[in-house]
């Protein structure tokens, strides 16, 4: 959040931060759960996930972001989406 110009640090930047956090911790809990609360734990990170790649395409949108980390950023998310896509498909 540092890096993050200080108009945009406490409102986008620590909502973004938050998300991480959410999705971090909803995958966690899906790794420890029954099956029945894994599908949800892990489509509440899913849709965790959506809201956190918005939220840095919107932080990138106002140049809170440059490039480089947004598409660095922006892989690896990607990168989980599929991962967590295919666990879920795994458990259905």
């Amino acid at each position: 959040m540092a890096l993050f110009p200080k108009n945009s640090r406490y409102t986008l930047g620590a909502k973004i931060d938050s998300l991480f956090l959410e999705v971090i911790e909803l995958i966690i809990k899906a790794s420890y759960s029954s099956k029945a609360e894994k599908f949800i734990s892990l489509a509440n990170g899913s849709f965790k996930l959506d809201l956190l790649k918005f939220f840095l395409q919107v932080a990138w949108d106002v140049k809170s972001l440059d490039n480089k980390k947004y598409i660095l950023l922006s892989e690896k998310l990607d990168e989980i989406g599929k991962m967590l896509g295919g666990w879920i498909k795994s458990i259905k």
